[in-house]
């Protein structure tokens, strides 16, 4: 039978498959001496892991640096969690690190992580169980031991902004024996009091130092209260069960002083600035208005039944004295025309006639006499002259020679 020959490739990829397959490889805690360590520039981290009989290659990449809360540095002793794999490239397995304890913290972590993923899994840190914190309170309920940094910077910062504001310390145990139940009275004794918003909290320290906040009991304190709450414990790169329990998560005391309590400057800012917008608006709306009512007034004086009457009367008087003229123009019009006509009548008018030196004369029928053949011998006759008629008798007639 022949012999298979490989690649130096497939033997990696072989051996990369088998690390990848292992269950424990890809989820394990190793603890350590750190020699070797190199911060690139890019952010990753390089280091190895060593112990009286070998040591590790170990890198942490940007993206996990979260999971570092320490400077680390040559001679820690650490815990390393990750999983461990082989670059294809060089054929060396290495420790690829997503978290980084110092070795006094090891196990309290994994029970914190173990506590953690627990509480997630029961939705204990879900958003949609979040309440928001007020924007203007008039109580602030503090948590925290009464000596210290923390209940010293909360003041300083809350009463800056808000000189006005009332705050409510519970002095409670924040390390060691009976510090976890403490908390949680705290936590109950100022949600019945009634403040506004609490904030629960301490100044930095060791995973030791600051367990208490990452006990179940304070997890569902925090959780089953009705009150807003801030978690302000320890310094920015400390985490707690308490801060994903809580409402919102302050880095430090100070910065949930500045999240609880608004700026009490800013607010008188605000409503002057808004007064004087208010009174910008309204000096605008009056002017608009104003304008609106002048022009309103005067379309009303155009529009106006007095305005209007007032026209129609101007209108019935204009129309009067043009319908006068009118009439005056058509008299004298048909004046002149009957002058006309009584010219032309006169040339036909009888007694025009008359009084130009002729007569009329009337038979006895009363007809005006015209031919001879009218009448006859002895019929009287009337003869109409310019100042009176004439009887006179028919002697004879004689017909006009032709």
């Amino acid at each position: 039978m022949g012999t298979s020959i490989y690649s130096v490739k497939q033997v990696n990829t072989y051996i990369k498959h088998m690390f990848t397959q292992d269950v424990l490889l890809s989820g394990i805690y190793i603890k350590g001496e750190v020699s070797n360590c190199k911060y690139h520039t890019s952010g990753h981290i390089y280091f190895s892991l060593k112990d009286e009989s070998g040591g590790i290659a170990c890198v942490m990449f940007a993206g996990q640096r979260k999971g570092l809360a320490f400077s680390m540095k040559n001679g820690d002793k650490v815990v390393v969690g990750g999983s461990v794999n082989v670059y294809e490239r060089d054929g060396k397995y290495q420790l690829y690190a997503k978290e980084i304890t110092l070795e006094g913290a090891g196990l309290l972590y994994e029970r914190f992580l173990a506590l953690k993923q627990e509480l997630e899994d029961m939705g204990m840190f879900s958003s949609e169980y979040k309440q928001p914190i007020p924007r203007y309170i008039k109580k602030l309920g503090v948590v925290t031991a009464p000596t210290g940094a923390a209940i010293q910077d909360i003041r300083n910062i809350a009463y800056r902004r808000n000189p006005y504001l009332q705050i409510i310390l519970y002095p409670a145990l924040v390390q060691g024996e009976g510090a976890k139940s403490s908390i949680v009275k705290g936590i109950q004794m100022l949600e019945r009091v009634g403040v506004d918003t609490i904030i629960v909290g301490r100044g930095g320290g060791s995973i030791e130092d600051l367990w208490a906040f990452n006990e179940e009991s304070v997890a569902r304190a925090i959780f089953e209260c009705s009150i807003p709450i801030i978690s302000a414990v320890g310094h920015e790169t400390d985490t707690t069960i308490a801060d994903f329990a809580a409402d919102l998560r302050a880095p430090t005391p100070s910065a949930a002083a500045e999240l609880a309590v608004d700026d009490y400057r800013s607010i008188t800012d605000r409503f002057f600035e808004a007064g004087r917008r208010m009174e910008r608006k309204l000096r605008e709306r009056v002017q608009v208005s104003r304008y609106r009512l002048d022009n309103l007034q005067t379309k009303m004086g155009y529009l106006s039944p007095e305005n209007r009457i007032r026209e129609k009367q101007q209108y019935l008087v204009d129309a009067g004295e043009r319908m006068q003229q009118s009439m005056e123009r058509r008299v004298t019009a048909n004046r002149h025309m009957f002058d006309v006509y009584i010219e032309r009548l006169k040339g036909l008018s009888p007694l025009h006639k008359l009084n130009q030196g002729f007569s009329y004369v009337e038979g006895k029928d009363g007809k005006a006499v015209r031919r001879i053949d009218q009448v006859t011998k002895a019929d009287m006759l009337l003869v109409h002259v310019s100042d009176g008629c004439i009887e006179a008798e028919v002697k004879r007639t004689s017909a006009l020679s032709r």
